[in-house]
């Protein structure tokens, strides 16, 4: 699936993922392939990506998410 991270000053990342582990205001959750289409909340934490077997983590500073059709779009406010 398609995941786009961005925040209001640059696209943080592009690419096809296997999964994603969100950090939800309501705790975290994880979209994978074909994953129900979705919007969601984030609180403060860390944001998972695993591609290829390799898994690469950020940390956002809240944000909302979007996942519908293998696309997932994450607004985050900031990420370090």
């Amino acid at each position: 699936m398609n995941l786009e991270i961005i925040t209001p000053d640059k696209k943080v990342y592009a690419g096809v993922v296997d999964s994603v582990i969100l950090p939800g205001s309501n705790g975290g959750f994880q979209i994978l392939n074909n994953h129900a289409p979705i919007v969601s909340t984030l609180a403060k934490g860390n944001l998972v990506i695993e591609a290829n077997g390799k898994k690469e983590t950020f940390v956002v500073d809240g944000g909302v998410v979007e996942a519908a059709k293998n696309k997932v779009l994450v607004l985050a406010e900031s990420v370090a």
